[in-house]
């Protein structure tokens, strides 16, 4: 094992494409459709297609910061070039300490799609969950080159089931679903937009990997582009044959596109559902951890996290001290799931307080640091506005970053 070993370019465009992918393209396209719809009914789809064009700006701007400022430590190094290393460290932390809980959270969301359907007991259900952070833990300490060409892979197989559920959906497309448009009026979709917002959010954690592009000058900001255009199509693929269709309202709205694909297929959709849910799960899980790992490797590298989080594996060049603590953290919480001592509701809004203070250090930092880039620029204060916007929705969730930061403060000035 290396201390200080430097991780190696072997990140290309189509693994950077599908790493995007992974990352933004949540579990949330199978649950939130419906309950857009729900809440706004046909006019939902105002809000989809809002979101698709505004988070362009977000992608940008951590594109624009990788293709600059190429470091493992990702938001926290653009902070830390901006600020300096006392924020930039605490933006670390922020990331490094949602991956631990939203990943096994992940995990269990797949999960329980298979549950439903497979009549699953807890105990179960937190075994397959802890294959998919398992498959996540060994993908990523194959190395990036695997783990990209495993993202691809993966990827691909749920654009195919996704595109051929929509496919699949036209012939029971019906425009007696389009009325009435707005049942609730203007405001509705306004709160679907901020519903919305967590389904856009995941450009962050591929930064983290931007030490390893081939060519982040060229890569990073076609690897956005890219990845922007595909989840906005899959999302609204999803959207329009979740309310064309109707399949949403109901005890079972959050399951909306199962309803759609069982449809098609018809109790086997369910199943097909589940599987698809698994493969996107997974997808993000690889995405999260391999950021986190690098994370916490930066942060050992400035000093600022234990030092058995900077080994490196010298023969897969994989951050394998910072992979070890993550998957310890994965095990604790997958095992007081299973034991009935934590629920997914008590946990799943923590990791959005924290991605969200990540994002507006990240904003910031490209305020200052793309001050001399002119659309650059424009998309950092665009997303930094948006990010503000959210703000208000996070509630008592937001003393998790607080809590952070005063922990942090405490052993800085404890050591």
């Amino acid at each position: 094992m290396s201390q200080t070993k430097a991780l190696q370019k072997t990140i290309r465009l189509p693994q950077l494409v599908a790493l995007y992918i992974g990352a933004v393209l949540g579990s949330g396209v199978l649950l939130v459709p419906g309950l857009a719809a729900e809440i706004a009914g046909p006019a939902s789809l105002l809000a989809w297609g809002l979101m698709t064009v505004l988070v362009l700006p977000m992608g940008l701007t951590m594109g624009l910061l990788s293709a600059r400022y190429p470091n493992a430590g990702g938001v926290s190094h653009f902070v830390t070039r901006a600020f300096g290393e006392r924020w930039g460290a605490l933006v670390g932390w922020f990331f490094l300490l949602s991956v631990p809980l939203g990943v096994p959270i992940n995990a269990l969301t797949a999960s329980g799609y298979l549950a439903a359907v497979l009549h699953l007991t807890d105990l179960q259900q937190a075994l397959v969950a802890g294959v998919i952070v398992l498959v996540a833990l060994g993908t990523n300490s194959l190395g990036m080159k695997i783990a990209g060409q495993v993202q691809i892979a993966v990827v691909a197989a749920i654009i195919v089931v996704l595109v051929g559920a929509f496919g699949g959906s036209v012939p029971h497309w019906e425009t007696v679903h389009l009325q009435p448009f707005m049942p609730h009026g203007w405001w509705s979709v306004g709160e679907v937009a901020a519903i919305l917002f967590w389904c856009f959010i995941g450009w962050e954690a591929v930064s983290h990997m931007s030490e390893e592009f081939v060519d982040p000058q060229k890569t990073a900001i076609r690897g956005v582009l890219y990845a922007v255009g595909a989840v906005g199509v899959l999302y609204l693929m999803a959207a329009l044959a979740t309310v064309l269709t109707g399949s949403y309202g109901g005890t079972d709205t959050v399951a909306a596109l199962s309803r759609v694909i069982q449809q098609i297929l018809g109790p086997v959709g369910g199943l097909l559902a589940a599987v698809t849910a698994v493969f996107i799960c997974t997808a993000t899980a690889i995405a999260y951890t391999g950021a986190a790992a690098r994370v916490g490797l930066a942060l050992a590298r400035q000093g600022q996290a234990p030092k058995f989080f900077a080994r490196v594996d010298e023969k897969r060049n994989t951050p394998s001290g910072a992979l070890l603590f993550l998957g310890a953290c994965y095990l604790v919480v997958l095992v007081l799931y299973a034991n009935g001592l934590i629920s997914i509701k008590a946990l799943i809004q923590l990791p959005n307080a924290t991605f969200i203070a990540t994002y507006l250090g990240g904003c910031l930092a490209g305020v200052r640091l793309l001050h001399d880039h002119k659309w650059g620029l424009r998309c950092a204060w665009i997303s930094l506005l948006m990010t503000i916007a959210v703000v208000p929705f996070l509630g008592w969730t937001a003393l998790y970053p607080l809590v952070i930061g005063a922990v942090v403060l405490l052993l800085r000035k404890n050591s």
